[in-house]
């Protein structure tokens, strides 16, 4: 793989357009369509949809920035002003994931829908829109790994390195497939979900030992490995429970 171009993708007055930012748009873009679409199948309309993504895009993306800033508040120490120049990157994952569902949680709540099933019409939809969104770091030579001699290599300063990007992206894809077909098939509440929480946590943890960028906590742990593991355990045993309690379910003796 070559070299990564240009993070301009095009000036408008002036202004430079980054890469980083049309592809976040766009997978942006691409999630709400794909929930969107999929929305008769919960028995929800578009409009629901809609309603929900006017609070839960905007909460997701400033929990990213937030959860990036916390663990680099070094960096923005001598210009706070920094904080908000999200156009060289500095978006995580995994803020933007807790602070979107816990906004989806309150509207949840307060329009009466089973938290449950909202969340597993939107877990494809999240597959799909971090399989685009990694190919901005691609453009800002960052989220890379180690060097490497690997045919796939990308060469970043010069030198041959992981292309976890590219790692997450496939892996995030290939969740979506699966997702799609687990939820068309789907026989229980929060199935879906529970699936892409355990098999994405899984995924990240390995990809995450290989990147040179990671945020950490106290300085030794990476903070995406330690959350990834708790996940994956937390939501493996739910996805386990539900599943024996659906398979028993009606009978007077498991």
């Amino acid at each position: 793989m070559p070299s990564p171009p240009s993070r301009v993708a095009f000036a408008v007055f002036g202004i430079d357009i980054m890469w980083y930012g049309i592809l976040v748009t766009l997978a942006i873009a691409a999630g709400v369509f794909v929930v969107c679409f999929r929305a008769w199948k919960h028995d929800y309309t578009a409009d629901t949809v809609i309603n929900f993504m006017l609070f839960c895009v905007p909460a997701g993306l400033i929990g990213a920035r937030l959860y990036y800033v916390l663990f680099n508040l070094g960096d923005f120490a001598g210009d706070p002003l920094r904080i908000f120049n999200t156009r060289e990157g500095g978006l995580a994952i995994h803020g933007a994931l807790l602070l979107g569902i816990l906004m989806a949680m309150i509207l949840f709540k307060a329009w009466k829908i089973s938290p449950l099933d909202g969340l597993d019409l939107a877990a494809p939809g999240f597959a799909l829109a971090q399989s685009i969104g990694r190919w901005g770091n691609y453009f800002n030579q960052e989220a890379h790994g180690g060097p490497t001699d690997l045919p796939w290599a990308i060469v970043v300063d010069g030198i041959k390195v992981h292309p976890t990007f590219l790692y997450e992206s496939l892996w995030c894809f290939l969740l979506f497939l699966l997702l799609l077909r687990v939820d068309n098939r789907r026989r229980f509440e929060g199935q879906t979900f529970l699936l892409y929480c355990v098999l994405y946590s899984f995924e990240r943890f390995f990809v995450e030992g290989l990147r040179t960028d990671s945020l950490m906590l106290f300085g030794v742990f990476r903070q995406a490995q330690v959350l990834s593991a708790v996940v994956f355990v937390v939501c493996g045993a739910l996805y386990l429970y539900l599943r024996r309690r659906e398979k028993y379910r009606g009978r007077l003796f498991y």
